[in-house]
């Protein structure tokens, strides 16, 4: 809901701004800074949000704090002299410019001239220029021509020269804002190459080893567990990778397709004989996000690819597992119908063992017996019962052992 927007200012006007790279300790400095800025010109200073507008003097000041970058803007409106430096912004500009907390990634020097500036006056500016470098094109349906080399100079700074041919109202300063949001994420969006080409041979050296990993999975003599471990290591040393370079690189792509928004907007066209600004974007902004784009792809397939490995080594592992199950359980049928031999031949043991003790009692029946049948004669009973108890307990044990197999 809230619009972000540099104050209005006619043509002409300098600017100056610095935009600078902040860690979370920065940005309560970076406000801090701020403060002693303003109690410096006995200004109010913010107290609260992050964006900040204020006078110092003739000088309006813009403080924005986003979510990696802080930007400090002045404003000098009215000055028409040619040229570019930050004497015009104050005395003390040299001394709070060398103490901003953060990295400094981009500090810019602004000059939007008149409508009425001549011919004369706009070639003598092509001095503070690299020639070589220097881009010309219009802006803004052809309502203003932009000049820049795009280079550091000795002061720090690049700059930038807006020429107005008929910026009407709040044109002007929404014409700088989006120049110089089109040169910041393009600057943030750059941060991620240095990146991706330092960890670029590591990312090579992974896929070497993968490929050699799997190629050990795919032969039977090579160790399990050998293997595990070192696809265990590659995955961790792919995850700290991932982990280190995923919040930069989406960074990348997203202040890419910022830029790409602003540059549509500026709605660039071709002063014949010079580059535009549309192609030195392209040309230094595209091949760099390509690099990173192929590097946070590499990621993704080394990824996808140590998970098939891992599948692949899972697979086998749990096939020679169920290969030595197999193997123990063909070992415990064995065993098994070993125990069932070994336990008919006690039973067939107890069948002897019973019928011998069932013929002894059946002995000492008989023996009573003969005192009142003088005619029994033990010895001879006892024989005959003999066959007789040896076939009831087989009868017997059989029909236990068919009871126990129903069950």
């Amino acid at each position: 809901m809230h619009i972000r927007k540099l104050p209005h200012f006619p043509a002409p006007t300098r600017l100056m701004q610095i935009v600078t790279l902040m860690g979370e300790q920065d940005a309560e400095e970076s406000r801090a800074h701020v403060e002693a800025l303003c109690a410096r010109h006995d200004t109010p200073s913010p107290t609260a949000g992050k964006y900040f507008v204020c006078k110092l003097g003739a000088l309006d000041f813009v403080w924005e704090q986003h979510t990696e970058v802080a930007s400090y803007t002045f404003i000098c409106p009215g000055v028409s002299e040619p040229g570019f430096g930050i004497e015009q912004f104050g005395a003390f500009a040299h001394e709070w410019i060398e103490n901003l907390p953060g990295q400094v990634i981009r500090a810019t020097q602004v000059s939007l001239m008149g409508s009425e500036t001549t011919p004369d006056q706009i070639d003598a500016l092509r001095s503070y220029f690299v020639p070589d470098d220097l881009i010309i094109c219009d802006v803004a349906d052809g309502r203003a021509r932009i000049w820049s080399d795009f280079r550091l100079h000795d002061d720090g700074f690049g700059r930038l020269l807006i020429v107005d041919q008929g910026l009407q109202g709040y044109e002007p300063a929404q014409l700088v804002q989006r120049l110089q949001e089109l040169g910041n994420y393009r600057n943030m969006a750059l941060l991620g190459l240095p990146l991706a080409q330092r960890l670029t041979p590591q990312v090579s050296r992974l896929e070497q080893r993968l490929a050699a990993l799997t190629a050990a999975v795919a032969e039977r003599l090579s160790e399990d567990d050998r293997l595990l471990d070192e696809l265990s290591f590659l995955s961790a040393e792919l995850a700290r990778l991932m982990a280190d370079t995923r919040y930069r690189m989406s960074a990348t792509r997203a202040y890419a397709q910022l830029s790409t928004d602003r540059l549509q907007s500026l709605k660039v066209g071709e002063v014949r004989g010079h580059p535009t600004l549309a192609d030195f974007t392209e040309r230094r902004l595209v091949p760099a996000m390509r690099t990173c784009d192929s590097f946070s792809q590499r990621l993704e397939d080394l990824s996808q690819r140590v998970a098939w490995t891992s599948s692949l080594l899972r697979t086998r592992v749990d096939t020679a597992l169920a290969r030595q199950n197999l193997d123990l359980l063909e070992s415990m049928d064995r065993r098994t119908q070993v125990q069932l031999r070994l336990q008919q031949t006690v039973e067939g043991l107890s069948v002897v063992a019973i019928s011998y003790y069932l013929v002894g009692l059946l002995g000492y029946l008989y023996k009573s017996l003969h005192e009142s049948v003088p005619a029994l004669k033990p010895e001879i009973a006892t024989g005959l019962s003999v066959p007789v108890v040896v076939v009831i307990v087989m009868l017997v044990m059989r029909w236990i052992r068919r009871g126990l197999h129903a069950d």
